[in-house]
């Protein structure tokens, strides 16, 4: 049973924050053929029940939030699309702050639909486009030597690089699959020097997108994911309720070495367990 002062902290939550690919559900290496993790349903349902809001952020940028929802919805798991977000999701509410108008993206229409509903013109990555902004995400079949060289002079030209993740790895059925923002945003960054804002987790800038979502302060928000290089660092740097789970990237031992002051309050194997602290 965990310190009775971890679960009256639990017990202050007003919203959740939940990662997706290894928390909830777990795909192959292209997002597809998801399958809901144990204790998935059982945890949606309890926060339905109890009357607390929830969103789920997921750092992949292959489905819009529509997308994501509709996938989850699919497999039984009760999620709207006013409930998903992406990096996508941050990089309008990013772009907006900075006054990004046009934006050369490398990946697809899990990054272009969003930003593009939201007022924001979207350009391919070819040589000799104006852009204020250049976005890696999802972008894995179509990547060239072409548009790797397309984002570098960008850049070289006065625009700002952002990356939907930095993470080495995502979760999926198959084991570990390398993240092409990373990848992408080395190539680019060891090329041009520049800067590279990562707009989805565990960035500061992806908690305040999901609190604005929920209506619900940093403070008082819990992250739940697999990562633990994602979701337990975004709780602590944003005073936010950390748990982790095991049903992913991460595992038992995952924060054993590291100082009590950054491992996650609750460090569970899956979202089951954490259900059920919700009910008791």
């Amino acid at each position: 049973m965990p310190d009775p002062a971890v679960l009256d902290r639990l017990r202050q939550v007003r919203g959740f924050v939940l990662d997706m690919d290894g928390t909830l559900v777990l795909g192959d290496r292209d997002n597809r053929g998801l399958t809901p993790l144990p204790g998935a349903l059982e945890l949606l349902q309890t926060l339905h029940e109890l009357s607390i809001p929830f969103c789920v952020f997921t750092n992949g940028t292959v489905k819009t939030p529509a997308q994501c929802a509709d996938a989850l919805q699919q497999l039984g798991l009760p999620v709207t699309a006013d409930q998903a977000l992406t990096p996508a999701s941050t990089a309008v509410d990013v772009f907006g702050e900075r006054g990004h108008r046009r934006v050369m993206v490398l990946g697809g229409k899990g990054i272009t639909e969003p930003l593009e509903a939201a007022g924001i013109e979207t350009v391919p990555p070819l040589r000799g486009t104006d852009c204020d902004a250049v976005m890696a995400g999802w972008y894995r079949q179509e990547l060239t030597f072409e548009s790797l060289e397309a984002a570098c002079f960008a850049v070289f030209d006065g625009a700002e690089f952002y990356s939907a993740s930095q993470s080495q790895f995502f979760a999926t059925a198959e084991g570990k699959s390398l993240g092409t923002s990373r990848a992408i945003s080395a190539v680019v960054r060891d090329i041009t020097g520049c800067e590279v804002t990562v707009v989805g987790k565990p960035s500061p800038s992806a908690l305040r997108t999901a609190g604005r979502r929920l209506g619900v302060p940093a403070g008082e928000l819990a992250v739940v994911g697999d990562d633990p290089e994602l979701e337990v660092p975004m709780a602590h740097a944003g005073g936010a309720f950390a748990v982790a789970v095991h049903t992913g990237i991460g595992h038992a031992e995952s924060y054993t070495d590291l100082p009590p002051e950054v491992r996650p309050h609750l460090d569970l194997a899956d979202v089951g367990e954490l259900a059920r602290l919700l009910r008791s």
